[in-house]
């Protein structure tokens, strides 16, 4: 059931329109604290999140056209006001134009794992970006990643561990979406049909 009309080239923004640093508050009318999903594909995991809280923001950043352009038309068709959509390298929009604890929380599910060793610079968790996720999350603020690839995960691990401003929590928080360890994306579904092991962890920013 359509709640109300909102059109998708709202929800579908422009990193340019941001201004610099990006300005988020103004794209959302509630004034609430804002959430990043980076790679939210067709919008799921989002839809979920803001229709159960209404009272949240929430900025998903996907890469390929065709899902960010499935995303916001999907929201528009939901009546969903309180989610926005960037095509945009999320890396370097975390890196260089988000102000500081501007995210109450972080999800980052299935990244691009880039396994081949030429290709490891591209992946999103770099140094830079997690120096880039301290700065960004307010004090208190949850940071949770999920990933089938294993070398990868302990990657990922091994650099959020080392970084004193984040301590570890539990991954399952129904508040933040995860249930039973699973947050029912699209690649989740697909990889645990698959068989194969997923990765789950969660940090908090402390205060």
């Amino acid at each position: 059931m359509v709640l109300m009309t909102v059109d998708a080239a709202t929800i579908g923004v422009s990193t340019e329109s941001l201004g610099e640093p990006a300005e988020l508050g103004g794209l959302f009318a509630n004034g609430g604290p804002i959430e990043l999903e980076i790679g939210c594909g067709k919008g799921g995991f989002l839809l979920r999140q803001a229709q159960a809280h209404p009272d949240r923001n929430y900025l998903g950043i996907e890469w390929a056209n065709k899902y960010y352009k499935f995303a916001a038309d999907r929201m528009a068709r939901w009546g969903i006001t309180n989610v926005r959509v960037l095509r945009t390298d999320a890396r370097h929009f975390v890196i260089h134009r988000l102000p500081p604890s501007i995210l109450s929380a972080l999800h980052v599910y299935h990244p691009d794992p880039w396994p081949k060793k030429r290709h490891h610079k591209r992946r999103l968790f770099s140094p830079a970006f997690v120096d880039a996720a301290v700065r960004v999350l307010e004090p208190g603020g949850r940071l949770a990643v999920q990933t089938d690839h294993t070398e990868y995960a302990e990657v990922i691990l091994e650099r959020l561990t080392a970084r004193m401003e984040f301590e570890p929590m539990p991954f399952d928080d129904p508040d933040h979406g995860t249930v039973d360890e699973r947050t029912e994306t699209n690649f989740e579904v697909k990889y645990l049909r698959e068989g194969r092991p997923i990765h789950r962890f969660a940090f908090r920013r402390r205060a």
